[in-house]
């Protein structure tokens, strides 16, 4: 078994619903997800003229190597509705694999470690809930470590639904 950290995000429509969704495409398609971080609420990065995302982490045990991982991550934004058009727009779905093992994966469509995971608060957050000790395969530093010198400085904060309106 191969264990792959995933981060997922949304910031268009039901937001929880297809992080929701997402997490049972994955557990059904790729592998057991072994621990889920909370739901961490961000401000767009790259492009700001967009409504805010709700990020997941998880750590997956998968049968599947790498590049098929890829592939299944790919199907499974699709079947939610991902749709590619603009480089940081806004989006329905993300699926991102962050490590793979402790592998180093240099290819076209496949980049491991995430090669822009050490600089976002949105990504480091989550995996520092879930696995702190994590060590980067390139960088030689835990997560942890990797969070204590981000230089983001756009907050991820613990996502709490809004229950105000549930006329209760």
């Amino acid at each position: 078994m191969n264990t792959a950290i995933l981060l997922i995000g949304g910031n268009l429509g039901d937001r929880i619903g297809h992080l929701q969704q997402a997490t049972q495409l994955i557990a059904r398609n790729a592998g057991e997800i072994v621990k889920a971080s909370a739901l961490y609420e961000t401000a767009p990065w790259g492009n700001v003229e967009q409504p805010d995302y709700l990020n997941q982490a998880l750590q997956i045990a998968t049968p599947l190597a790498a590049l098929p991982l890829m592939h299944t991550l790919l199907e499974t934004e699709r079947q939610i509705g991902r749709i590619r058009q603009h480089k940081w727009g806004a989006r329905v779905i993300d699926i991102d694999m962050i490590f793979y093992n402790d592998a180093i994966i240099n290819l076209p469509d496949l980049k491991i470690p995430h090669p822009r995971m050490q600089s976002r608060q949105f990504v480091l957050v989550p995996l520092n809930e879930i696995v702190p000790g994590y060590v980067h395969p390139v960088l030689h530093q835990s997560v942890k470590e990797l969070l204590a010198a981000c230089p983001d400085l756009l907050p991820a904060t613990r996502y709490q639904a809004d229950t105000s309106s549930t006329g209760q």
